[in-house]
């Protein structure tokens, strides 16, 4: 059984102080600067590979932060259901929850808008189509087939992977363009309240079910995890395709395939080895499966 200092009275009024408009961050004068990196290379990962001149860093660094904001904002629209099912069942029992999980969906449906803007600002000014996997709604569905267990802990895991990577990478470099940083600061800012109500959308579906249906619920959070790591390979495919575009040059096969592999497992750092490896994400897994927790340690190795 999940304990949790979290409640939803606290997490609504921690919501409604930080929340913010997407016209006050994004438009008129506040544009993307192309001169300059989006992402810290501790996530892009674009400095360890030796043919890149430093222009093409740039044009790698923004091919991934345009990626960055896609992918999350993939994962958003079926958090967004994912969400209101939930909360659906249960409208008239308590008024906080209730509150607090609408908001959530909001917020989520609000980081979508924001993140389409931005996708239609870097549109107009990069030097080439970027494609993404998709559509999202095909990606949502797949997820969504699976056991609500499962995809609340891919959600928590996600949530939690977006704290660290702010907090460890992002918030104190000072090379990233402002507004890109902003866009991800104010992200950020609401995902920490996310991640409360994720822990508490987790300890509400684990309590009072059987051992196999936990079971059950880990193995549903690997099988996600298999199908967004097969996104990722494909997505590294696209990247390979839009940087060669970008920085008119055709890489050799030697240069493909170290492209390939480092940034695979960038991506998979990115999106699943950041939330497998985070401490808060394992110690809720571990409070209602110890063994779960151990099977989530083991296949972290492969996502670093």
């Amino acid at each position: 059984m999940i304990t949790t200092t979290y409640n939803y009275q606290e997490t609504l009024a921690a919501s409604v102080k930080a929340n913010w408009r997407v016209e006050d961050i994004i438009g008129g004068d506040k544009r993307i600067d192309f001169t300059r990196p989006f992402m810290p290379d501790s996530l892009a990962r674009v400095n360890a590979i030796d043919f890149l001149r430093g222009d093409e860093k740039i044009l790698l660094n923004q091919i991934r932060g345009y990626g960055y904001l896609y992918t999350f904002g993939l994962v958003e629209e079926f958090i967004l259901p994912f969400v209101l099912d939930h909360v659906r069942p249960h409208l008239n029992e308590d008024d906080y929850r209730t509150r607090a999980l609408l908001q959530f969906a909001g917020e989520e449906a609000k980081h979508i808008q924001l993140f389409k803007k931005f996708a239609e600002e870097f549109k107009q000014g990069f030097v080439t189509n970027c494609e993404t996997i998709g559509p999202p709604e095909e990606i949502g569905k797949a997820v969504l087939s699976h056991g609500p267990l499962g995809v609340a802990l891919v959600i928590l895991g996600i949530e939690w992977a977006t704290q660290k990577h702010y907090l460890e990478s992002i918030r104190d470099d000072n090379g990233l363009d402002p507004q890109f940083k902003s866009l991800l600061r104010n992200h950020w800012i609401e995902e920490a309240q996310h991640t409360k109500l994720d822990t508490l959308m987790v300890q509400a579906l684990t309590d009072n079910i059987s051992e196999a249906e936990i079971e059950r619920g880990i193995s549903d959070y690997a099988s996600i995890g298999g199908l967004v790591d097969g996104g990722l390979k494909q997505q590294v495919e696209f990247d390979l395709q839009a940087f060669q575009r970008a920085a008119a040059r055709t890489l050799n096969e030697a240069e493909q395939e170290q492209f390939r592999s480092i940034q695979l497992q960038a991506l998979r750092w990115t999106y699943l080895g950041s939330a497998l490896t985070h401490p808060n994400f394992l110690a809720t897994v571990g409070e209602f499966s110890p063994g779960g927790r151990k099977q989530l340690e083991d296949m972290a190795p492969v996502f670093s």
